[in-house]
């Protein structure tokens, strides 16, 4: 049997998601990118299996999703910032991390629905400084955003801004498995595999083991990585997440960022689960 090739991001988000793949499991050939990238390896048919941004299962045909595990947050993300030099009724232009999809569609939908007015959105690399020289506010995602010094900006949590708006979780990313892959691998296997490495990575000995690893590469203190692990992202794709998905699918497409709403097709004991 050959092995799965999985497309990875390599964000600290993810860190407790790949714990049994960077920790003994031979059978899978990983490569990291960011969020779009993975969307992008799927898409093309390179990879297996990708942790892709929410808004790409809308475009990509033939996907299924790998229950149960998710990046999503039920409060402040963090990691997910309108960074802006004016306040919010100022903002003309915006610049948009171009690693993202899912957050792109987000923040269109936050100005389209709740905050009001049109704007002008530029597609550009993730470097604040240089969004911020030629826009009023920028989007940043991932790591970029974790090391924002926020008591220099203005800045919108979109995950605290989305809940606030819906009453709902929102949903980041997912696992996502092309559908012909699933005739030559057990669906229970695949979501145990999956389900079981978010579930080592979540025990405190292996938070305590990502916190010494990434504290450094962003500045942070060990405690406020495991914070962020523990308080800001949730990494179940539980029911009240599949509902905040829902509308996310249904309000991009009101907004023109998405086409029709897809089906939520979900691995279950050995079939596809479509609600």
């Amino acid at each position: 049997m050959r092995r799965l090739r999985i497309s990875a991001i390599s964000y600290l988000n993810t860190a407790p998601l790949m714990w049994d793949f960077r920790h003994g499991s031979p059978a899978f050939d990983i490569s990291y990118t960011v969020p779009s990238g993975c969307a992008a390896e799927l898409a093309a048919g390179s990879a297996d299996i990708g942790i892709i941004p929410a808004a790409a299962f809308a475009s990509i045909p033939g996907l299924a999703i790998i229950p149960g595990v998710a990046i999503a947050s039920k409060h402040s993300v963090r990691s997910i910032l309108l960074v802006s030099k004016v306040p919010l009724e100022k903002v003309q232009t915006v610049a948009l991390d171009n690693s993202s999809l899912t957050s792109v569609a987000l923040v269109q939908i936050l100005f389209a629905k709740w905050w009001g007015g049109s704007r002008q959105f530029v597609s550009a690399s993730p470097n604040l400084e240089r969004m911020l020289e030629q826009h009023d506010a920028a989007l940043v995602i991932g790591d970029t955003a974790l090391q924002v010094d926020r008591s220099h900006y203005i800045t919108y949590d979109l995950a605290e801004e989305w809940i606030q708006f819906t009453g709902k979780p929102f949903v980041f990313a997912f696992w996502a498995v092309r559908e012909a892959v699933i005739k030559d691998f057990s669906s229970d296997y695949l979501t145990s595999v999956f389900q079981r490495s978010r579930d080592n990575g979540l025990k405190p000995e292996s938070l305590n083991a990502i916190a010494s690893e990434w504290a450094p590469r962003l500045n942070l203190a060990e405690n406020d990585v495991k914070s962020y692990l523990t308080k800001n992202i949730h990494y179940d794709l539980d029911r009240e997440c599949v509902e905040g998905l829902s509308i996310f699918f249904e309000y991009a497409q009101q907004c023109g960022f998405l086409p029709t709403p897809p089906q939520l097709r979900f691995l279950e004991a050995e079939r596809l689960a479509v609600i």
